[in-house]
């Protein structure tokens, strides 16, 4: 048995998996666009940085990060670049949910990472979940190499 439609059909699944997931929760910060602006602001707050002048533009840059992310995994062109800010976006949210927890010793806060479809707290938990989730971007980076140098090759 050929395992190479198997490993086309993970990547695809972890592909539009991931852009599905961004696009979900892009939308859902969008519908609670004030409350998901006022918890950036407190973040902000908590690590000593102007809140009143960067909650807004904090806000808008993970949104639209979300957006662009999964447009590049959808496009199969930019699917690499799609699974590589997926894992950058990844990275940043877990590293900076395990500062505010444990460096920072914030008081628990519903991060809004889901609007609020889906409670969920910064914390280990939050930075686990989003840590679990690069083995799809990884998926996505690595199975979408040998798509792309296929179709080169067929090339003249």
């Amino acid at each position: 048995m050929n395992a190479r439609p198997m490993i086309k059909l993970v990547v695809l699944i972890s592909r539009f998996g991931l852009a599905a997931l961004f696009l979900f929760t892009a939308g859902a910060k969008l519908w609670i666009l004030k409350r998901f602006a006022g918890n950036v602001a407190e973040l902000l707050s908590s690590a000593a940085i102007n809140y009143e002048r960067w909650k807004w533009p904090a806000t808008i840059a993970v949104i639209a990060a979300e957006i662009i992310a999964a447009v590049c995994l959808i496009v199969p062109r930019t699917v690499r670049l799609g699974a590589v800010l997926a894992a950058l976006m990844l990275i940043g949210f877990s590293a900076f949910a395990l500062y505010y927890v444990y460096i920072l010793h914030g008081e628990p806060l519903e991060c809004g990472c889901f609007g609020g479809i889906i409670g969920s707290q910064l914390g280990l938990k939050t930075a686990l979940r989003n840590l679990g989730l690069l083995v799809p971007a990884i998926i996505v980076f690595f199975g979408a190499q040998g798509k792309a140098a296929s179709v080169s090759e067929a090339r003249p």
